[in-house]
């Protein structure tokens, strides 16, 4: 396990929620994980679930993701997706605003490793290089992902060879965010 992805996440993480519950006086709420079972959930309202962020305890990395491409993932990639349970964070990182992805259960963890072997047959089959998604933008064709032969973290439009290096380790992009509530 890559720690300083790990202490990185952790660490803005605790920024994003203490921001919140500066603005909110509450932990994070979120009206799209309604009804979503999920160790976070805290309480929920008429429409929305209250969440706090939980360790992990399902089987740690996106092995299935390598088993089923035959390849090695970075291991910060590892470490991202299996340090904790969380909803999906708002952040921004310099001008780009993006929604940082979590897992929210054991159920959407094999959920998020399904789409990223989809990601990556689709990227193999347009013969462009390996990349792991780890955080969504307004514009559905651009996404934030992590470069799988330098562990770069990219801005990248989906099925182009249109990517931009915004940091040079999954680690360093996460200590560049800030909360975006």
């Amino acid at each position: 396990m890559d720690k300083e992805t790990a202490l990185a996440l952790n660490a803005f993480t605790t920024r994003f929620c203490d921001a919140w519950h500066e603005q909110h006086q509450s932990w994070p709420q979120s009206e799209e994980l309604y009804g979503v079972p999920s160790p976070c959930v805290i309480s929920s309202t008429q429409n929305s679930v209250l969440w706090q962020p939980q360790p992990f305890d399902a089987a740690p990395g996106v092995n299935a993701v390598e088993r089923a491409l035959d390849i090695v993932i970075q291991p910060a990639v590892h470490a991202f997706y299996s340090t904790q349970f969380a909803g999906d964070m708002p952040a921004r990182f310099g001008y780009l605003s993006l929604t940082l992805l979590q897992t929210w259960s054991a159920d959407d963890f094999q959920r998020v490793q399904e789409n990223l072997i989809g990601h990556l047959v689709t990227q193999k089959r347009l013969k462009l290089s390996p990349t792991l998604f780890i955080a969504t933008m307004d514009s559905e064709l651009d996404v934030i992902s992590v470069c799988n032969l330098t562990g770069d973290v990219v801005k990248e439009t989906l099925g182009t060879r249109n990517r931009t290096v915004l940091a040079s380790s999954v680690g360093e992009f996460l200590n560049q965010l800030k909360p975006l509530l």
